[in-house]
């Protein structure tokens, strides 16, 4: 579903955020659960992180170091997920990398759900927010063409 110019992109989230799900839909995969166990590169420009990554701190560096390789920063939640495991400017983390967000198995969410999940994206530092959903394909193509749309941050 990528188009030709592929930017590489890392996600990051906790476990069962729908990472994984997510590559499968957009590399036009079969849809099936896999638990990330290590950093995987799927197809030369993504990087699927282990949510463990995220959930305890000493393993977040893991995330910087990895994400000094890609061209877009995409931090991901479940609509369904109370609590956020990122912090308010956690976006300032990867100097002048695009940081975009991305609200998970929107199918099964209420709208306060939704609202609250993108409201915590952009305190943690999104420039822009999609709702998606890996199984249906809602938000898939705006995800994408997101992805695309990205420019390096200016230097201030």
């Amino acid at each position: 579903m990528m188009s030709k110019t592929k930017k590489k992109i890392i996600l990051i989230g906790r476990s069962t955020a729908g990472k994984t799900t997510l590559i499968q839909r957009i590399t036009d995969r079969k849809l099936e659960y896999s638990k990330t166990q290590a950093l995987n590169v799927i197809d030369n420009y993504i990087f699927d992180t282990p949510g463990e990554y995220l959930e305890r701190v000493t393993l977040r560096g893991a995330l910087t170091v990895t994400s000094a390789d890609a061209d877009v920063i995409v931090l991901v939640k479940d609509a369904k997920e109370e609590t956020s495991l990122f912090p308010p400017s956690y976006s300032s983390l990867f100097l002048r990398k695009p940081v975009i967000g991305v609200v998970t198995k929107i199918e099964d969410a209420s709208v306060k759900e939704l609202d609250e999940s993108k409201d915590a994206l952009i305190l943690a530092g999104a420039q822009e927010v999609y709702l998606v959903s890996a199984y249906t394909g809602e938000g898939i193509d705006a995800f994408i063409e997101g992805i695309q749309k990205t420019r390096k941050a200016e230097v201030e």
